[in-house]
């Protein structure tokens, strides 16, 4: 198997990067096609895709932060223009903003929490993708992954939640290293007894 030390330095200073912060262009539709097929590119135990795609781009990311301020205003009555607005435009911020949904396969070989770990794997992986061709990349998970009536306006079916929403465009700002972990309080190694 090939080496290669270009992918170690990807893996060891990929960061996310705020969606505000992010500027067009995004990826084109090549570009996106990679991303996905490299999103779909996971360890997937039975070959049960336990993942979907929901592309927002162009006007779509509009419409969809519309449904967003609606929602908030029945969730948070109180709320005042600013932060209505700001739900609004919540995927406006990015050129390019994909839904990733967890769903669970029925499956005597593959247990849920496994399906759910291969959602999550398939965000990573769009993210790694992402930063090796060159773009700002960002996983969140807001309120509205969580809320009942943003399923059902994303078409979610009843075994299906979101896993995240990744953001993508272009860096507009230097990142800044941020503190990891030591790697010495986070590992141990087994040794019988």
């Amino acid at each position: 198997m090939p080496r290669s030390q270009e992918t170690i330095d990807l893996l060891l200073t990929r960061r996310s990067v705020k969606p505000f912060t992010m500027a067009a262009p995004g990826p084109d539709a090549s570009q996106l096609e990679a991303i996905l097929r490299a999103g779909a590119r996971v360890p997937d135990h039975g070959k049960l895709a336990p993942w979907r795609f929901i592309i927002f781009k162009d006007d779509a990311r509009g419409a969809f932060g519309e449904v967003l301020k609606a929602r908030f205003a029945q969730v948070e009555p109180a709320a005042n223009e600013d932060r209505l607005a700001l739900e609004a435009g919540r995927l406006l911020q990015a050129p390019v903003v994909v839904a990733v949904i967890s769903r669970i396969v029925p499956s005597r070989k593959a247990p849920e929490w496994e399906q759910r770990l291969s959602a999550g794997a398939s965000c990573q992986n769009m993210l790694v993708a992402a930063t090796a061709l060159g773009f700002a990349s960002c996983w969140l998970t807001e309120w509205y992954s969580y809320d009942e009536e943003i399923a059902r306006a994303l078409g979610l079916g009843e075994s299906e939640r979101v896993a995240g929403f990744i953001y993508f465009g272009s860096q507009t700002l230097p990142n800044e290293e941020r503190e990891r972990p030591v790697l010495a309080d986070i590992c141990t190694e087994w040794k019988p007894a």
